[in-house]
């Protein structure tokens, strides 16, 4: 690459990455640089990282950047290609045969034998499965949406393994293939995030088709940055208390570490309680916010004044 080229790349990343942060999301090298490469080369990406560190959030926000709509498909145990693909309009086709028969006489009028109405009964029939009477699912939406679309394939690992086959075919080509009608290509080649929170593994046929962007929960700086962003009338000194304390806590032998959105939900707590410092009984009072199970909160509690302690010396 040279070295025109290597700074034009740079430039793109870092647009990509103040163009982020206009809608409130601090991106890391490492993300601006996958949604770069996932533009440059067409390809989805398959973002993986425990639950909460904003991996939905990143489709959401490229959706903003790209000035695309967001389709997003919610992956579920048993999910199959008729709620994420299509399915017939069963009621219009029913009212569709209604009249049909009832024109049946003026249809047949003319015909000569049988050979020559089943002929003209075949037209129609091709009819009932037309794009007409078809209901797009999230999916051909995507494909067919006119100006392009950004598609969010949501926690991948709790669907089927046969889900994840039949997906193959739309991550490879960007295109479906529908018994009835044929091969359905991309008006305009969708941007796609597949996210997964590892609750099992994914093949590695699907692994081959995606770009891989892990990502975990933020450092002490980048989670600063977010803070920042989202609750900027955190005074400084708290957020820096906040933060800590919080990184300290993901450090703990807990059943759920406090995610970003967690963090974010705790400083606007403070802020609505009026905090200018953490203090042990106003951090008590809270906890719920950045703990999800009792066992974990009263494991804490007892630590909550040594853990102010260090997060206030940093």
């Amino acid at each position: 690459m040279t070295t025109a080229n290597a700074s034009a790349a740079r430039d793109a990343i870092l647009a990509i990455q103040k163009g982020f942060e206009t809608s409130g999301y601090i991106a890391s090298d490492g993300i601006a640089t996958a949604v770069f490469l996932a533009q440059a080369l067409s390809k989805p990406i398959l973002v993986e990282g425990p639950p909460g560190v904003g991996k939905t959030e990143l489709a959401t926000a490229t959706s903003a950047l790209l000035g695309k709509p967001l389709i997003r498909l919610q992956c579920y145990e048993g999910l199959d290609e008729a709620k994420a693909l299509y399915e017939w309009k069963y009621g219009k086709q029913l009212l569709y045969t209604q009249v049909l028969k009832e024109k049946l006489g003026d249809l047949m009028q003319g015909a000569e034998g049988l050979k020559q109405s089943l002929a003209r009964l075949h037209e129609f029939d091709d009819t009932f499965f037309s794009e007409e009477f078809l209901e797009p699912r999230p999916l051909l939406k995507a494909l067919w949406a006119k100006d392009g679309a950004v598609l969010l394939i949501d926690e991948i690992d709790k669907s089927d393994e046969e889900f994840e086959a039949f997906l193959l075919e739309l991550l490879q080509d960007y295109q479906i293939s529908i018994p009835e009608l044929g091969t359905i290509k991309a008006v305009s080649t969708p941007t796609v995030f597949l996210t997964s929170n590892n609750t099992r593994e994914i093949g590695d046929a699907l692994k081959r088709r995606c770009l891989h962007l892990y990502i975990p929960f933020p450092d002490n700086r980048l989670e600063q940055r977010i803070i920042a962003s989202r609750v900027p009338a955190l005074a400084s000194e708290l957020r820096d208390q906040l933060v800590g304390f919080v990184q300290s806590l993901r450090g703990m032998d807990i059943k759920k570490a406090p995610a970003v959105s967690e963090t974010i939900d705790w400083a606007r707590t403070l802020l609505l309680m009026h905090a200018t410092e953490l203090e042990p009984e106003l951090v008590r009072a809270t906890l719920n916010v950045l703990l999800k199970f009792q066992s974990d909160i009263e494991l804490v509690d007892l630590e909550v004044p040594a853990m102010i302690h260090r997060a206030s010396v940093g």
